[in-house]
């Protein structure tokens, strides 16, 4: 394990991004925990309102996103700087994030419908970090045989194959089955072959002139989100708590 480590976390210089994935994962569950009580009114917790004004913790957010961002850049890959600075970025992603819908809608839609956008967010984002994380990098490791160049090139050919399928997917208009498949070969594959949502820019593009594509698309995305959208749901409103009716 320790080989493993030194290898492929500490040699590719991927400690940082280890650490920043780690502090954002931490603060979004660590802030939907205070702001589940917040609204329940129980425990220390209250909201920051100097002068009668709500400060969202966007705005924290943010300060350490740039003062992690610059440290980084000034303190370099390796070292304690870039520790520090990976972990202050990563916080300052958490909060922002955790916010992310009020930032799109520019409204405060924090325990609405809408706000579940942030969980979907949050969830996307933290897998594609950590895919990135636990991919085996092709460089950046000293001391390579042959065999494992070799076998690192595969790897980076399968991925780059898979991600051409997420793309697909996610052009489709199947945002989720593209970032899932990322991770999960065989989604991104069914994503890529089956047939695209109607409003999608794929069936756009291609079903424009096929009434009987366009059709199939509308029953099948129906038939789709009746089956799983509750499901979805309750999943995000275990995460981030259920909306305000």
């Amino acid at each position: 394990m320790g080989h493993w480590w030194v290898r492929n976390i500490i040699e590719p210089g991927k400690l940082p991004l280890l650490l920043a994935l780690a502090s954002f994962v931490l603060t979004f569950l660590v802030t939907r925990v205070i702001t589940r009580l917040i609204r329940a009114g129980k425990g220390p917790f209250r909201n920051i309102t100097p002068g009668g004004m709500h400060v969202h913790h966007v705005v924290p957010g943010v300060i350490l996103m740039v003062i992690g961002g610059f440290i980084g850049m000034a303190g370099g890959p390796r070292g304690f700087g870039s520790a520090v600075a990976a972990v202050l970025f990563g916080i300052g992603v958490g909060l922002v994030l955790d916010e992310f819908a009020l930032i799109l809608h520019l409204d405060d839609v924090y325990w609405t419908e809408a706000g579940t956008k942030s969980v979907e967010i949050v969830i996307i984002t933290a897998a594609l970090v950590a895919l990135i994380l636990c991919g085996f990098l092709p460089f950046g490791v000293n001391e390579l045989s042959p065999d494992e160049t070799h076998d690192r090139f595969l790897v980076v050919r399968t991925v780059g194959i898979n991600f051409l399928c997420a793309l697909i997917a996610l052009f489709k208009g199947k945002g989720r089955m593209a970032v899932i498949g990322v991770v999960i070969p065989f989604v991104a594959l069914v994503g890529a072959i089956r047939l695209a949502r109607p409003n999608s820019l794929w069936a756009r593009r291609f079903y424009a002139r096929r009434p009987r594509a366009q059709a199939r698309a509308k029953v099948r995305a129906h038939r789709h989100d009746v089956r799983w959208s509750g499901i979805r749901r309750r999943i995000e409103h275990l995460i981030g708590g259920a909306p305000s009716r």
